[in-house]
């Protein structure tokens, strides 16, 4: 083992012929001894890769004379201990003495054979190499087994390695690669790179060779694709991929070959942030399906398998990953825009190395480019949309829900039409105006500390301007009509319904996307989904993900950048949130700051979602300004459906004044299985103004009974043990009974969503929750919130 001589090079010899177990004619120098051939195939064994391990060496030296023949007998071998290491080129001992003083280089073995004595059960690998042999033993047949197919492994894929790294003739190339990829998949080693790194090699191959035909790159894939099944393709063979995908969409290569690809990495990719490349290939292949001559029928058709034939996808990962895939092509259509806006270099500057600030072009200016308005006549009216707010904000709404209404009725006003902007892709005709003067004075001052603009303030520059439209490059116009028709399509599906709501809340497009008619207008489909689906975890993403941000209700909303129906799809989402457990003082205040114009204007047209907005306002004492109050009644009033539903307002009006006239029980008890419906018709039966003392318990009331409830001014004690009172209600008592002191929900069906509107109730002194479904996390929130509680019953609870 000390002369390299023994070590000589065979790097070129064919590999077509390396299937084999190779030579069988090698000779030991002494003993006894039979050759065992290994044949996977038949075998049924896994083994993991080796990488490294502890074995016993010896060297055995071809015999040239008698006394040689005496020095290498079986009775005269010495065994040496090694650690030694699978490189990728050489087999190298972590104590380079002895017998492995010198690493043995893969190219001058010749043979690899099994071997097992006759007269001692030793489990030994043969390394046939010019003038001697290598032995490993290893402690037991697995061992030896493991080792001799690893050692194979690196030997055969070493060979490939150099030969496919020089070709010379394609078709013996091809070849070879056919050779590899059989290989790798007979192979019985169970490790990630056996099929990884013939996937490294063809990918070299193909990088280092980039003017092969296309004939040869269909052919390379094909030959490729079984390793493809079950493997992600690397970085830069998605990168081939994506190529072939730009070039020849209506290749069938990218029906057979690369679909199968791509559903396996919607599938199970976990994170594009780490592969962005294979987030670039789905991409590429999906315009190319785009491009057939079905076009996004073929889409829709691809989206249909990924999620499957029942009405539940199996697969946790394909609804994020296509949206991940669809929010990026989105975010490219404008990546010119923001890269002007930001002078931040864009994906294909960083691809090219252009990294530094004296690399990139200078800013450009950042203007909008619109008509000049016309000059307004002088008018003291103010637009709908402005939403301007009072110089002194409101005082809170006291918990007596009795409002002092007036008579008289002045007519609303309408808001102004303003002209279109058009914004070109040449020049960057978006401005984010940082001042931002205009819309800090509408809203009376900077928000907190944000120094950011908000988004919506950001994109309306002008309060007169409600339309901009972008003009993009035909390319990239056909990418985003395509994944906007996308989110559609995945829109469409009831089970992925809730997640992508999740998903799309925090609006996550750029602020040209928003800016852009045409794609909010696409867009407007997803959120017309969102509104008419009756389930609370989807249409509640409708709101913004976080106080002082904006949300899709914002921005859809009259006056928002992309409302262009006049409001009928904000009627829609405020139809849904009321429908739900959003009919709070909380979400009618937020209405009435911001979009009171709108909601008086959408009445004013007949719209009862807008009618019974308005009343509730009146009802629940949100508008303190009294000719706001008679602008609201005004507006009522003009319609037939608005001047019935106030008409009713006054009626209920007048029967809770007689039902919080003084007088009536201190303490009621409703009988067991008592409804909403008993509850009601006892409140209107007389005077309960003194009633502090209320026991439903064992009776069948729901959240409903609340509208009730909120209706007893002196109620104190509130008894609901074993009902059907959840969550909506428990926030309606929130914000109305601040006087309640003690509350039993014992054996309701409440959660933490509705028990932490109790939060608010500062009066509460004593709190039954024995038997819901609190946890520890809102328990210890209450405790602190609630300074007043002394008396709290969590048993069987998580809390407890």
């Amino acid at each position: 083992m000390h002369n390299n001589q023994f070590y000589q090079c065979e790097e070129n010899k064919p590999l077509l012929g390396e299937m084999s177990e190779g030579n069988n004619n090698t000779k030991l120098g002494a003993g006894p001894c039979k050759r065992t051939l290994h044949h996977c195939s038949s075998s049924g064994m896994r083994y993991k890769l080796l990488h490294e391990g502890d074995i016993q060496v010896c060297v055995v030296k071809h015999p040239r004379t008698f006394l040689s023949k005496i020095l290498t007998s079986k009775f005269l071998r010495r065994w040496e201990p090694h650690h030694l290491t699978l490189t990728d080129s050489s087999l190298t001992s972590a104590t380079p003495t002895g017998y492995m003083e010198t690493s043995l280089s893969y190219s001058s073995i010749e043979d690899l054979q099994l071997l097992s004595w006759d007269n001692a059960p030793k489990y030994c690998v043969q390394l046939s190499f010019p003038g001697g042999t290598v032995l490993l033993q290893a402690a037991n047949s697995y061992l030896r087994d493991q080792w001799f197919h690893s050692l194979q492994w690196k030997k055969k894929i070493y060979k490939y390695r150099k030969v496919l790294n020089n070709p010379s003739r394609w078709d013996v190339v091809l070849k070879e690669i056919r050779a590899l990829v059989d290989m790798a998949l007979t192979s019985p080693l169970q490790d990630e790179s056996i099929h990884q790194a013939p996937l490294h090699i063809i990918s070299t191959l193909l990088a280092e060779n980039s003017n092969l035909s296309t004939q040869d790159h269909e052919n390379i894939i094909v030959a490729i694709a079984p390793l493809l099944e079950n493997n992600h393709p690397p970085p830069d063979l998605c990168e081939f991929f994506c190529k072939h995908c730009r070039e020849r969409p209506r290749s069938m290569v990218v029906i057979e070959v690369f679909t199968p690809v791509v559903q396996r990495i919607l599938k199970h990719n976990m994170d594009f942030g780490k592969c962005p490349r294979l987030r670039l290939f789905t991409q590429e292949y999906i315009l190319a399906l785009n491009e057939l001559n079905a076009g996004m029928e073929v889409v829709k058709k691809f989206v249909h398998s990924m999620h499957g034939p029942t009405g539940q996808c199996p697969h946790p990962r394909v609804l994020p990953n296509l949206v991940a895939v669809c929010l990026a092509a989105i975010y490219s259509c404008y990546e010119e825009f923001i890269n002007s806006r930001d002078n931040s270099p864009s994906l294909k500057e960083i691809r090219n190395g252009c990294q530094q600030q004296n690399d990139r072009k200078p800013p450009m200016p950042l203007r909008l480019l619109r008509p000049e308005p016309p000059t307004p006549p002088p008018a003291t009216l103010l637009p709908l949309s402005a939403n301007p707010s009072p110089p002194q904000p409101p005082p809170p709404a006291p918990s007596n829900p009795t409002p002092s209404i007036p008579i008289s009725s002045p007519t609303p006003s309408l808001p102004l039409s303003p002209p279109p902007s058009v914004v070109n892709s040449s020049e960057i005709l978006v401005e984010l105006e940082r001042n931002n003067t205009a819309n800090t004075r509408r809203k009376g001052g900077p928000s907190g500390g944000d120094s950011e603009p908000n988004l919506i303030d950001c994109l309306l520059v002008s309060p007169a301007v409600n339309t901009l439209s972008i003009q993009l490059p035909a390319q990239a116009d056909r990418v985003l009509g395509c994944f906007a028709l996308i989110l559609k399509m995945l829109s469409d599906y009831d089970d992925w319904r809730p997640a992508l709501a999740s998903l799309l809340q925090p609006i996550p497009f750029p602020k040209e996307a928003l800016a852009h008619a045409k794609f909010t207008k696409e867009l407007k489909y997803v959120i017309q989904r969102f509104a008419e689906d009756p389930r609370q975890e989807v249409h509640s993403c409708l709101l913004s993900v976080r106080s002082g941000k904006d949300g899709w209700f914002q921005l859809y909303s009259p006056g928002g950048v992309a409302c262009d129906d006049d409001g009928e799809l904000f009627a829609s989402m405020v139809h849904i949130l009321m429908g739900s457990c959003y009919k709070t003082k909380k979400f009618l205040l937020s209405l009435a700051e911001n979009k009171l114009g709108p909601c008086m204007l959408l009445a004013l047209r007949g719209n009862q979602t807008m009618v019974e907005i308005l009343c509730l306002m009146l009802e629940y004492n949100i508008i303190e300004n009294k000719d706001t109050q008679l602008q609201i009644i005004s507006t009522l009033e003009s319609t037939q459906v608005g001047l019935r539903m106030y008409e009713q307002l006054c009626d209920r009006q007048r029967e809770l004044k007689e039902l919080q006239r003084k007088g009536g029980p201190t303490r009621l008890t409703l009988p067991s299985k008592s409804t909403d419906a008993d509850l009601a018709r006892l409140l209107s039966s007389g005077s309960f103004g003194n009633l502090e003392n209320l026991s439903l318990a064992f009776t069948n009331v729901t959240s409903a009974c609340a509208e009730q409830l909120i209706k007893l001014p002196s109620l104190k004690q509130l008894n609901l043990w074993s009902t059907q009172f959840g969550d909506a209600g428990l926030r309606l008592l929130s914000e109305h009974l601040a006087c309640l002191q003690v509350l039993n929900l014992c054996e309701t069906p409440v959660t933490d969503a509705g028990l932490l509107a109790l939060s608010s109730m500062k009066s509460l002194c004593s709190l039954n929750m024995n038997s819901t479904k609190l946890t520890a996390d809102t328990y210890e929130d209450l405790k602190a919130k609630l300074p007043n509680l002394k008396d709290v019953d969590v048993r069987y609870t998580e809390a407890w």
